[in-house]
This record gives structure tokens, sequence and C-alpha cells, in this order.
């Protein structure tokens, strides 16, 4: 059975930050991540998907991090056809994901930023959030090989935000997909019964990794602020209801992902703490 490594969708939220999770001493961007990494052995570096990382940064994120400790980085959003702000560009580069030119040079930095992760043994995957208007197609299809040939040898995960490629009927093809590119499934947990709600099904698109993300369950997916998307906090019930499926992922793969991103106060961070404690108590590897 593959391990299982819990942990959430960022250490440096503000909200997280102000919550008071993170003790006097421990609230400096050493203290937090060095706190953080003594409690959680996963996490998921999102800063990146709204601004290209450096790489003096990941090398300082895996000089504060003990050995087998795990990111998970997000992709620039250029690189996964969101738009993208003119101020985050590098040396005054359009934000055109439709020039070769520029997506050269995006692709070479980014890759160059997570390097260092790389190099260390701590890059678990880099993931490539792909927006809610790409559907199943040959469009899709031609943005999922163009990523593939681009991220050759990297650990890459994938999350759809449109439902389509999860209805029964689609969700086998998209597997097989992606097992074919060599990219691993990212299931998700959300509040269903929304038009862009995401069914709760686990695939496997690749034996090496599995991903779940746990965005909360509320009902303002989609609009409103960050908070009212994200504003949930999970019960014991909602927790244990993926323990079946997690168990079915970690016999399947060499290692699950278990990422909570319901990013309001500290509500990330104690769902990730119970959830640990439900699958030590239910004698699965974490």
């Amino acid at each position: 059975m593959g391990d299982i490594l819990v942990g959430t969708c960022s250490w440096t939220d503000p909200a997280l930050v102000r919550s008071g999770w993170y003790p006097a001493g421990h609230r400096d961007a050493e203290g937090r991540l060095r706190y953080y990494a003594g409690r959680f052995p996963l996490v998921e570096a999102d800063a990146s998907y709204y601004a290209l990382p450096q790489e003096r940064v990941s090398r300082l994120w895996a000089e504060r991090t003990p050995d087998g400790f795990t990111f998970d980085v997000k992709a620039f959003s250029l690189l996964t056809g969101h738009p993208t702000r003119a101020a985050v560009m590098p040396d005054g580069l359009p934000p055109d994901a439709g020039d070769d030119g520029v997506l050269d040079e995006v692709w070479a930095r980014f890759a160059g930023a997570v390097a260092p992760l790389r190099e260390t043994g701590r890059l678990g995957s880099v993931l490539f959030q792909f927006p809610p208007w790409l559907r199943p197609g040959e469009r899709a299809e031609r943005v999922l090989a163009r990523t593939a040939r681009r991220t050759a040898g990297w650990p890459v995960t994938v999350e759809f935000r449109h439902p389509d490629w999860w209805r029964a009927g689609q969700a086998g093809a998209t597997c097989a997909r992606l097992a074919d590119l060599g990219m691993a499934a990212v299931a998700v947990d959300m509040a269903q019964g929304l038009p862009s709600s995401i069914p709760p099904v686990a695939p496997v698109g690749d034996p090496r990794l599995a991903v779940v993300r746990f965005h909360g369950r509320s009902a303002s997916w989609g609009r409103g602020s960050k908070e009212d998307r994200f504003r949930h906090t999970y019960d014991v019930d909602e927790l244990s209801g993926w323990l079946p499926r997690l168990r079915g992922l970690a016999g399947q793969v060499e290692r699950v992902h278990v990422l909570f991103n319901n990013c309001c106060g500290d509500a990330s961070v104690r769902a990730a703490e119970r959830m640990s404690e439900l699958l030590r108590e239910a004698r699965l590897r974490v």
C-alpha cells in the first residue's frame, strides 16, 4: 500500500497567518515554514500560480525543510491558460500565451525556479490546474499534449475545473489519456449540485501518484469573495467519508497527496490535522 501524505494548499495564506496558528517566534517567513514542516510532511506552494517563482526562494524552501518534506508546486497561470497580469510578467514580456517566444521564456524560468526542489528530492509534483472553460475536445487535447512535451521528465498532476472530464461516459477516457501522457489525476472534494461541481471520483492516471484536493463545500463556489468560496469547516463525518477512497488510491499508487484548500482562517490546517488522525486510527500509512 502506498504512503499517504497530508498537508494544506498554502502555509503563507494571510488568513492562516492572522489566525494565530503560528506561535510567537515562528511568524517570519523562515519561522512559519519550519513550524509548518515540523507538523506536516506535505504542502502546496500556490504563490507560483500568481507570479513566477524564483530559484533563490525555492532554494531557501529546501534549506528550511527536513529531508523527506514534499512540495507540490502550482503552475504559473500563463502556463494553464488563465488570465495573467502584465505586472507579474518578467522583463516586460506580454502575457500572451499564444506567443511561442514568450512561452519559451516563461517555461524556462519556471523550470529553473523549481530546480532546487527537484535536486533535493522535495518536488512532489507540479500541479496544472486548468480553467473551467477547458472541456474535453480537440483544443484540450492540444493543450495537454503541449504541456506533456514541455514537462517531459517532471512529476505532473492535472486538475480539471470543467465537470465534463469526470462525468460518467467520459471519466474512463480522461483517465486513460492522462495515463498515456504520464500525468497524475487530481480528485477534488467540493460542494455538489452546482453547475460547476466536479464529481467526487478518485481517478488513477499514474501509478506513482494520486492527489486529492479538498476545496471545502461552500455553495458560493465559483462566485463571491475568496473567503466565500473556500469558507468551510470539515466535520469528522465528511472526512471519514473519504477514507475508503483514500485506501483505494493507496492500493493502486506509490503515494497519495491529500491537500486541504479550505483556506479560511486555520480551517485548512485543522482539517489536515484531523484527517491525519483519522488515517492513523484507520491504520493507513501516513
